[in-house]
């Protein structure tokens, strides 16, 4: 279903999709992904993957290289990760803002607020534009994280997802679920809803982001579109011409 409302919208041409996914580690950010949208067509599907920032994207701006990767009409662009790291793990490690080249007298205690009401400003800004905008907070257990990650040093074949910063960000476990619960509080909207899912049952989290994402796109009545007069007339006119040779 969400493949054929991805074609309607990629032929419509009139709404982009974000889709933001959010998590702690070893929360299933990648097989979500990998799950859910690999049904769909690459033509009008984007996944962008966010990293630390590179030193070309630290002389900007904390949403710029964000914006570079937003959905053009038509398509569907999904953040493994966001402009949310900026209120999570810059939160939790405010040595963070150091690197970013802010003017000093700018970041002040309430540097963070000031970030969740400019996210808060842009997804309304953005929405105002025809961007849907779904974003999902896969909710893993601290248990299931510890199994999750002993299992990725256990098999050979799951070694390389793992880094020994995956332990050291664990013991901010309650310092990076207060962060959230803020980034949420302050960022949940009607045109750009959170959805807090719980991720220690794999097939329960992709279920649920898939069908968000489906009620999404339904909402927004796609079709295919009508030709217009001109485009009618070369229809017709191919086809008479295809008919004839037979």
């Amino acid at each position: 279903r969400l493949a054929e409302l991805q074609d309607k919208l990629y032929a419509q041409d009139r709404w982009g999709v974000l889709c933001i996914i959010q998590a702690m580690d070893a929360a299933g950010k990648d097989g979500t992904v990998k799950h859910v949208f690999s049904g769909l067509n690459p033509l009008g599907c984007e996944v962008t993957p966010f990293k630390a920032p590179s030193a070309a994207e630290l002389d900007h701006d904390f949403l710029w290289r964000h914006v570079q990767a937003l959905p053009a009409r038509g398509h569907i662009s999904i953040h493994n990760r966001s402009w949310y790291e900026e209120v999570l793990i810059a939160r939790v490690h405010p040595n963070i803002l150091v690197g970013q080249k802010i003017p000093p007298h700018l970041v002040t205690k309430h540097v963070y607020d000031e970030r969740l009401e400019d996210i808060a400003n842009f997804e309304r800004y953005l929405a105002r534009q025809g961007m849907v905008i779904q974003k999902f907070f896969l909710h893993v257990s601290k248990e299931e994280q510890r199994r999750r990650f002993l299992s990725r040093i256990q098999e050979p074949g799951k070694n390389w997802k793992f880094t020994a910063g995956d332990v050291a960000e664990r013991a901010h476990w309650d310092e990076y679920q207060g962060a959230y619960q803020q980034a949420i509080r302050a960022t949940a909207s009607k045109t750009a809803p959170w959805y807090v899912v719980p991720a220690d049952q794999k097939w329960f989290t992709r279920l649920v982001v898939v069908g968000a994402m489906v009620d999404a796109l339904e909402k927004l009545d796609l079709r295919y579109p009508d030709p217009d007069p001109a485009k009618a007339a070369q229809l017709a006119e191919a086809k008479r011409i295809l008919e004839k040779e037979e």
